[in-house]
């Protein structure tokens, strides 16, 4: 008699949204947690997918170019690595509606993650996300710095495949 194994359910893709920060900051460190979560996202695992905005990475190349131009070249071969699905720039109608919900610059950002289905915006920007995530609740995701994400998700999304 052979012991046939059940096929293991498939648990559907958790999306993350990444905040600028998030990017540079795993581009640019070795360790850390945004870095667990770029290394985490290379690796295509089927339980994890990942998304920015186009937003977002106007911001980075912004950045890049001012502060450290000579990096562009790793953050262009850096960045097709990891999959992530950009989503295009909120219409102006979208960002006129969400005025007031959070600092104006982080309007598009939060657009951008509740248009693509985001279960998580990562993002390691306190000041500005900290009102709106006490406040979360008119949107559907939920707003975890890169440390709370791997400490506290990343465990029960694993802990969801084994079972």
């Amino acid at each position: 008699m052979s012991s046939l194994k059940k096929p293991m359910a498939q648990r559907k893709r958790c999306k993350v949204f990444l905040d600028s920060n998030v990017l540079l900051s795993g581009i640019f460190s070795d360790k850390g947690a945004p870095r667990i979560i770029l290394d985490l996202l290379v690796l295509d695992l089927p339980v994890l997918a990942g998304a920015t905005g186009r937003y977002n990475l106007m911001e980075v190349e912004r950045n890049l170019k001012r502060k450290m131009p000579e990096a562009l070249s790793l953050y262009y071969s850096y960045l097709p690595k990891l999959g992530l699905e950009v989503v295009a720039l909120p219409t102006r109608d979208t960002i006129r509606s969400m005025a007031g919900v959070i600092a104006e610059k982080d309007i598009p950002v939060l657009a951008s993650a509740v248009a693509c289905g985001a279960e998580y915006l990562i993002t390691g920007d306190k000041k500005d996300f900290a009102r709106l995530k006490k406040t979360q609740q008119k949107y559907s995701l939920t707003i975890v710095s890169p440390s709370e994400l791997v400490e506290t998700v990343f465990p029960n999304i694993l802990r969801d495949i084994q079972d």
